[in-house]
């Protein structure tokens, strides 16, 4: 990924439920400086968005393949997204 701002939607499995990822995944955001959202979904996956600059999103998305302690994460899927207008922040939305 290169330096410019893109967008990517992210889905991790495992177990990431009920072990802090979406609060952890927030800290990390931000330390990074990248905006976006995290949420828990129905199927016990996490799903987020993440958008900056490319090279901090490789950064993260390093990341998300680690988890927190107490994670153990088994895939992460990524797609490129259409970067939203006016977001700003991360935020745990669900």
């Amino acid at each position: 990924m290169s330096d410019h701002y893109e967008a990517v939607r992210v889905r991790i499995s495992g177990r990431v439920q009920g072990v802090g990822f979406r609060m952890w995944t927030r800290d990390q955001a931000l330390q990074l400086g990248v905006t976006g959202w995290v949420r828990n979904e129905a199927d016990g996956s996490v799903s987020a968005l993440i958008a900056g600059a490319g090279s901090a999103i490789s950064t993260m998305l390093e990341c998300l393949k680690r988890g927190p302690a107490g994670a153990s994460v088994s895939s992460i899927e990524t797609e490129t997204a259409e970067l939203e207008d006016m977001l700003t922040g991360f935020r745990v939305t669900g």
